[in-house]
């Protein structure tokens, strides 16, 4: 599925950010909790 609102891809180069920094690592190692901590931490800082 293409991504082409601005918003879209906004939320999802930061959730990339926030993995590759909070991991420091491969992002494709990432376990799901992981992940799923990484999406709270941006949906805290865009007020959802």
């Amino acid at each position: 599925m293409p991504i082409t609102h601005p918003a879209q891809k906004q939320a999802l180069a930061d959730l990339l950010s926030r993995l590759e920094w909070a991991a420091d690592t491969d992002v494709t190692r990432l376990t799901a909790e992981e992940i799923a901590a990484a999406q709270q931490e941006v949906a805290r800082d865009m007020g959802w």
